[in-house]
């Protein structure tokens, strides 16, 4: 499985968040994309007109257990995407912003 570490991404890199709606509603890394793993095949049509064309998919949950189930099937569609290590808690342990759905600092729930 393609990993990468939190610290390894660059502002701007293209973000997928596949947490629940109340994780993500709690706090998220500004800018991601939310599509909750259990509406991701049913929404993947979101993805593929807010990715972009030529660039990597990190894909991100809580800890990087349904990252990872994401970012194989992405593989497997022939998707360059790659799970992100430790997730949303690692993000938040390294000091990488957190916000919630109105803006304001946020928690990883």
């Amino acid at each position: 499985m393609p990993t990468v570490e939190v610290g390894d991404l660059a502002d701007g890199d293209f973000l997928l968040d596949v947490r629940e709606d109340d994780e993500w509603q709690a706090g998220h890394a500004e800018g991601a994309l939310h599509i909750p793993i259990s509406e991701f095949v049913a929404r993947y049509g979101e993805l593929t007109e807010a990715a972009p064309q030529d660039g990597r998919i990190n894909v991100i949950c809580r800890s990087g257990g349904r990252s990872a189930q994401v970012a194989m099937y992405l593989g497997q569609q022939g998707v360059d995407a790659v799970n992100v290590a430790g997730g949303m808690q690692d993000w938040a342990a390294k000091g990488r912003p957190v916000v919630n759905t109105e803006g304001q600092p946020g928690f990883v729930l």
